[in-house]
């Protein structure tokens, strides 16, 4: 239910970030992208690995709006808003697997 939550309140921030100026709406994002990833961490490696794409291959794509007359402007600034928050996903994602990896080493060489 938070996840829900966290998920709908940032895309509608996103969206309207795109049409208000909102003071340090990136943070915000970030700030709810990080929290969902370390209350909801994703076990599946291959899900992870798309978000890390997704992370970097997102703000580029949604460049290329721009050149969509009228709403491209728009587009390209919500896409990156939720760039942003994907971004904070997969850096909590990336942390908890580093430390779980780290660890799970740990345990191992204290056993022999």
């Amino acid at each position: 239910m938070v996840q829900q939550i966290l998920g709908w309140g940032s895309l509608a921030i996103a969206v309207i970030a795109g049409f208000v100026p909102i003071p340090m709406v990136l943070l915000i994002l970030l700030v709810i992208g990080l929290i969902g990833g370390f209350m909801n961490p994703l076990e599946d490696v291959t899900t992870r690995i798309a978000y890390y794409v997704l992370a970097a291959a997102l703000p580029a794509i949604a460049n290329n709006l721009d050149a969509i007359p009228v709403v491209g402007m728009y587009l390209n600034t919500i896409l990156d808003n939720i760039a942003v928050m994907i971004a904070g996903i997969a850096i909590a994602n990336f942390v908890l697997a580093f430390y779980n990896n780290l660890t799970a080493s740990n345990a191992s060489t204290s056993e022999e």
